[in-house]
């Protein structure tokens, strides 16, 4: 065939292939950008993560943080969960105050017997009458609650299943916690039998194990920390609910301590472990960029920044038949007296 005489569909319509096939690679470049945009802004909602707090929470110490007076505060609650009586009742009521200027945490016990006016009921009680009436209001009432109490504003909110949380302490290993005094708890119930009629036993004996625990150094796997932090009817000083606070912190900076060993992070099913018991134990008001900028401030702070304050000295029990027969704590005072007290400890003499 003459070359004039080539067929004229091939110089004709292939560029018009060509064209549709560019279009077609733009709609698909447009509609994943699309895709793309949607899923971060979708992720920077739920995590509250964009670009720039990824950079922060890596070079710098992380998001910013809503503060008052320079600090973040967070109510940290502790509940024994399980099926027991009480499951809901925040045993542990800790307040952790972050200076993220000056790089220190300060750690303010709240104890759970504290009378509240306004619940007519101790303040451990909070979490239990908030989730009652609406999900998630739990947190919402013991910010509140506490904030009455300790005098300071309440920034965030966290609470913990110990009872799931001991998953995460078998996960690392167990952990090392010094008891500082020798005990005795002769009536540590037992999950399960609180109403076991124990065969007719005027004393039901059978609903209780003894607890044991001597002096010194300990290592503890998830069981039996989670006793010993639970434990409340030693005799003197270690049946009382500072001993019990003060137990509870110890075994939370020994676990933070435990977790941060450097062998843990070159596993990927010790991570995916830990995240989803952390995930199954915990409940709180932060979004992940907050939760991971807070982490990563107690991680790295010294044990020496650390300060534990404790107003137990200004606390008093009024005769139980007040508070038909309960045992409850009152200020010695007023409350006013402890707001000044907790305010003189985290910023000196300044008012």
């Amino acid at each position: 065939m003459h070359p004039f005489m080539e067929p004229k569909f091939k110089r004709v319509y292939w560029p018009k292939i060509q064209l549709v096939f560019i279009c077609f690679f733009i709609a698909i470049l447009f509609f994943v950008g699309w895709k793309l945009v949607a899923w971060g802004q979708q992720f920077k909602k739920e995590t509250g993560l964009t670009a720039t707090a990824v950079f922060q929470l890596i070079f710098q110490n992380g998001v910013p943080l809503a503060a008052s007076d320079g600090h973040t505060n967070i109510l940290v609650l502790g509940m024994g969960g399980g099926m027991h009586q009480g499951a809901d009742l925040t045993d542990t009521m800790l307040v952790v105050s972050l200076d993220q200027k000056n790089h220190t945490v300060a750690l303010i016990s709240v104890p759970r017997d504290i009378w509240s006016d306004t619940l007519k009921d101790k303040i451990n009680s909070a979490y239990h009458y908030g989730e009652e009436k609406k999900k998630g209001g739990g947190l919402v009432l013991a910010k509140a609650i506490t904030e009455d109490v300790v005098g300071l504003p309440i920034q965030h909110s966290f609470v913990i299943d110990f009872s799931g949380f001991t998953k995460i302490i078998d996960l690392v290993g167990g952990v090392d916690v010094i008891v500082p005094t020798a005990f005795t708890d002769t009536q540590f119930p037992i999950e399960g039998k609180e109403n076991d009629p124990c065969g007719g036993d005027p004393e039901f004996a059978c609903r209780y194990e003894t607890l044991q625990f001597t002096a010194g150094l300990q290592h503890m796997d998830g069981t039996l920390a989670l006793k010993y932090v639970r434990s409340r009817h030693a005799e003197g000083e270690e049946g009382s609910d500072f001993a019990r606070s003060r137990r509870q912190q110890d075994v939370l900076v020994a676990l933070k301590q435990k977790v941060l060993q450097s062998k843990f992070f070159f596993s990927p099913t010790y991570i995916v472990g830990l995240l989803r018991s952390f995930d199954e134990a915990t409940d709180m008001d932060m979004n992940i960029g907050e939760l991971l900028t807070v982490g990563k401030l107690l991680a790295t702070t010294k044990s020496q920044a650390i300060t534990k304050i404790s107003f137990q000295d200004l606390l008093t029990s009024p005769p139980l038949y007040q508070y038909g027969g309960r045992y409850v704590l009152l200020p010695q005072e007023d409350f006013a007296a402890i707001h000044t007290f907790i305010r003189k400890k985290l910023f000196g003499n300044t008012p």
